[in-house]
């Protein structure tokens, strides 16, 4: 760990991808829904024979490609999104959109009602954190301030920390800056929301590019890895470049949050871990 580190105050975390596993949730939604319309007798009678041949043919791992192009168009979204000329457009709503939109590309569209396209649109709102993130995100709690710095708007954050019983003690969105990461505005709007210089604050992502744009605010870095979240590539000069600035860099093999509490010498409660 960096000397660096020893005047941080407070923790922003990245979400999706992060914190929350967002693929595992979103892809069994994707084949468990699709299922269900296909099991009810009621619901299967108003498929076209089109439809009902294409979910016949649908494998998982295809349901995992469409999950994966759900979320490439929301990365594609926040990294075009400029504040004060793009119209602005949360990520619910965003989600939504873009789900009607995969739905027909993917000759899928009159799978279901509008109604269940929309609360379908929702299911990022319950996306299932990964095994260290509830007992780490407390357990940093104890010497840190932790705070979300996501582009979730606040009612799907809310749902985040409710659903995987994650305890932050601040909520931040891109939404309150009506901003998106990785915008400056977003890490300079958080800083001094807590009242905080830069400096004193650790950006804790799964994602380079993210800590990339949180150090150019004066943030310090924490890199978790995080199984598949990585865009960059280990023999990519940015990936090797980030090896030698980031500040705390945690491995997949290691324990996600639980590891980085332990470097900032905060004891592991055996009985709290996996809960």
């Amino acid at each position: 760990m960096s000397s660096s580190m020893s005047n941080i105050r407070a923790l922003t975390f990245d979400v999706f991808g992060t914190v929350v596993d967002w693929r595992t949730t979103v892809t069994s939604t994707l084949i468990q829904c699709a299922r269900a319309q296909v099991s009810s007798s009621s619901r299967s009678a108003g498929l076209s024979p089109a439809i009902r041949t294409r979910l016949s043919q649908m494998r998982d791992e295809e349901w995992g490609q469409f999950a994966q192009e759900w979320r490439d168009s929301y990365k594609k979204f926040v990294k075009e999104f400029v504040p004060g000329e793009t119209e602005w457009r949360d990520i619910d709503t965003h989600h939504h959109l873009s789900l009607i939109d995969l739905l027909k590309k993917w000759r899928l569209e009159n799978l279901y009602t509008e109604e269940e396209v929309e609360e379908l649109s929702l299911v990022w709102h319950y996306l299932d954190p990964w095994a260290d993130s509830s007992a780490g995100i407390q357990k940093l709690g104890t010497k840190f301030i932790t705070s979300t710095l996501s582009n979730g708007n606040q009612s799907l954050l809310k749902d985040l920390n409710k659903h995987g019983m994650l305890g932050f003690q601040k909520l931040q969105s891109g939404a309150d800056f009506k901003a998106y990461k990785p915008h400056p505005s977003v890490y300079k709007g958080a800083a001094k929301a807590m009242g905080l210089e830069p400096e004193e604050i650790a950006m804790v992502a799964a994602h380079l590019n993210d800590l990339t744009a949180a150090r150019a605010c004066g943030f310090k870095t924490i890199y978790v890895e995080r199984k598949s979240e990585e865009d960059w590539k280990p023999e990519q000069d940015e990936y090797k470049e980030a090896m030698t600035w980031v500040d705390m860099w945690v491995s997949e093999k290691e324990d996600g949050f639980l590891e980085v509490a332990k470097r900032f010498g905060l004891g592991l409660d055996v009985a709290s871990h996996g809960t």
